[in-house]
């Protein structure tokens, strides 16, 4: 039994090293060029939370993740609440047709996660509203791009 217990373990030991073996390592100019992706898509992020505050909303949440998927922003004005998606690409064009169908569903969930943990949240009216950036630095914010609710 002993013995058969510890072929088990060499088997496991063995596995797990072919599929460390495996493992592609990242270049450093992928890895920078990740880092620097991260960095503007954060930027981009805080660059429409200024934009929505100064539109007189309040952020309530920033990269708000759930089991179903992250928000990029929750805001509230008034009466409605609304679910950011921020896409920055090279052109506004760019940016408008990244937003597929399946991740139109992904944020519809998402927002379903958030308003359960969140039932003090007040709202008449949830909303999704998308906010292209491009390389120049032009927004432009699409408003009601998901209507499931």
């Amino acid at each position: 039994m002993e013995r058969k217990l510890s072929q088990q373990a060499a088997d496991v030991h063995s596995i797990a090293n072919k599929c460390s073996a495996k493992q592609v390592r990242i270049s450093t100019a992928k890895r920078t060029r990740g880092l620097a992706s991260y960095q503007s898509g954060l930027a981009a992020e805080d660059a429409v939370c200024q934009k929505l505050r100064s539109a007189g909303w309040n952020i309530l949440l920033q990269r708000a993740r759930t089991r179903r998927g992250e928000i990029d922003i929750v805001a509230q004005h008034g009466a409605t609440i609304c679910f950011v998606e921020v896409k920055q690409r090279r052109t506004l064009q760019e940016a408008a047709e990244c937003l597929s169908a399946s991740q139109s569903g992904r944020l519809y969930r998402a927002a379903e996660c958030l308003l359960q943990s969140y039932p003090q949240w007040q709202y008449d009216e949830p909303r999704f509203d998308l906010f292209m950036l491009d390389a120049k630095g032009q927004m432009e914010w699409l408003k009601d791009i998901i209507r499931q609710m």
